[in-house]
């Protein structure tokens, strides 16, 4: 008996933190493939680490704005209502996103285009949207990249006169939304911002774009304001590779950013447990193949049985 109850310590103490304090969750992957003709993509995990493609990898939703009618860089939060919120980036060159919703991620309403840059005659793309929910002003705020032409021209560092800035919109419904106004500009091209709540501040996950010298990393920036006030961002948090598309979650006592590596055609990952010094991870997660720029969300148990019928 002495042996097996120092075993049996042995193995809990062994078992990652994600598994003791997590069990009641399923976490979810949305994503897209190739150009992103065929749409929606999702996969699940019950750890964080191994995700598996539902449906076969097939798609969920087929997109139908915009004359590319692509659907890439999907990002999905479960809203205030309960109900999921999507939205996407339509097109290379349009200057607007995509948006639905669905109550099980099976049924989705009407794809709806959301001009968010039409008012800029001189934009020239909406890139990589996402979503986050806004707790004290009980309002979403929706952000993007945007390049508009001669905004920025004392920045030199770019890559075929792409110099995107980081602009937003706030709605409490989807319907009507606010004016769209900068959210993050510190000097250097930037895309692909996902925001996260901690406690009382907010934490976005960027991408430095800059060209030349090459950066293409993942940095953080903080703010007590959801939408304003993100200043100066650390030093990257990824490694010598090119990394793009971050997406973060807290498992345990630790958050997991998930990233594409891009031109290593694989997915990456990095932990920490404070935001502040991080491991590299990537040898630990097993993401769909050809799996490419996505996000990472919960649902439950329940949530997931139906998906698997």
């Amino acid at each position: 008996m002495k042996y097996l109850v120092i075993i049996s310590f042995v193995l809990f103490a062994r078992m990652p933190a994600h598994s003791q304090s997590d069990t009641g969750k399923v976490y979810m992957f949305s994503y897209f493939n190739n150009n992103g003709k065929d749409g929606l993509h999702l996969a699940y995990s019950y750890d964080g680490y191994k995700f598996i493609p539902l449906k076969k990898d097939s798609s969920f939703l087929t997109p139908i704005l915009s004359k590319d009618s692509l659907m890439r860089d999907p990002c999905i939060i479960r809203g205030a209502d309960n109900k999921f919120h999507m939205v996407w980036t339509v097109s290379w060159n349009e200057k607007g996103i995509g948006y639905a919703s669905s109550p099980d991620l099976i049924h989705w309403s009407e794809q709806k285009y959301i001009p968010v840059m039409a008012h800029e005659d001189s934009a020239r793309n909406c890139w990589a949207p996402e979503i986050t929910y806004d707790v004290k002003k009980k309002q979403y705020m929706i952000y993007w990249a945007t390049t508009i032409a001669g905004m920025f021209p004392g920045d030199t560092a770019v890559e075929r006169g792409y110099n995107h800035r980081i602009y937003y919109v706030t709605t409490k419904d989807f319907k009507k939304f606010s004016k769209t106004k900068l959210l993050y500009n510190q000097g250097f091209n930037v895309i692909d911002a996902s925001i996260v709540a901690d406690g009382k501040r907010f934490i976005m996950f960027l991408k430095d774009e800059t060209r030349y010298p090459p950066q293409k990393n993942i940095r953080v920036a903080t703010s007590e304001k959801l939408t304003e006030d993100y200043g100066n961002p650390s030093m990257p948090i990824t490694g010598n590779y090119w990394a793009e598309g971050p997406t973060a979650i807290r498992i345990g006592d630790q958050w997991i950013v998930y990233f594409d590596k891009y031109r290593d055609h694989k997915y990456g990952a990095v932990a920490s447990a404070d935001l502040a010094h991080w491991t590299d991870i990537s040898d630990k997660i097993r993401m769909p193949a050809g799996i490419r720029h996505g996000t990472v969300f919960t649902i439950t148990k329940d949530e997931l049985a139906v998906l698997l019928k």
